[in-house]
């Protein structure tokens, strides 16, 4: 996957310390160690819709690449329209792990209920949009609370075996990172 960053600091009360959200740099892989959470979050959202029998989804569960468990529950549009809408709440714990895109960096995340809103406008090669809001706590090489408020965009395919994938270099997310030590813009381009 290509990777394109720009990112620009709205607002610093001071500089943190070494591993604290508090900077442009550290707010952006708070947000990469949660990327593949979002394929997992789709695709527990995904799997909650074939199994409900209402709106309702069953609580979807499974584990992170590296470590702990993601779990999934919320509502999800109904019916055989091209055109869905997921409505999820996504909880981290058993300090929950993903391998990141680039370097050697280890984060675990723990916490929400984090809200996931996602739209598909003609699945599967679907326009996506959607928006992560919650509060994770970070442990290791980025330590302490983050408050995402990030926006999605982008387009789905097929995988050829039933599955909806997100096509690369298709996906930008915006929006904030806070911490304890101010509010950092987060755009990358995946």
């Amino acid at each position: 996957m290509a990777l394109v960053l720009a990112l620009a600091g709205l607002s610093a009360c001071n500089p943190g310390p070494s591993g604290a959200v508090a900077d442009e740099a550290s707010a952006r892989l708070a947000y990469l160690g949660l990327d593949r959470a979002i394929d997992r979050a789709i695709d527990l959202g995904f799997a909650g819709f074939n199994a409900a029998d209402s709106a309702n989804i069953p609580e979807q569960t499974d584990d992170g690449e590296l470590s702990g468990l993601m779990t999934i529950g919320g509502k999800v549009d109904q019916g055989s329209s091209a055109n869905k809408g997921m409505r999820l709440e996504m909880t981290l714990a058993g300090d929950y792990a993903d391998v990141l895109l680039e370097g050697d960096t280890d984060v675990i995340y723990n916490g929400g209920p984090a809200v996931l809103d996602m739209s598909f406008k003609g699945l599967p090669d679907a326009d996506f949009s959607g928006t992560l809001r919650g509060t994770f706590a970070m442990d290791r090489d980025l330590v302490g609370d983050v408050a995402l408020d990030l926006s999605m965009s982008g387009q789905t395919q097929d995988a050829g075996d039933g599955t909806i994938v997100r096509v690369p270099g298709s996906i930008r997310v915006t929006g904030s990172a806070t911490s304890d030590y101010g509010v950092f813009m987060v755009d990358v381009s995946l």
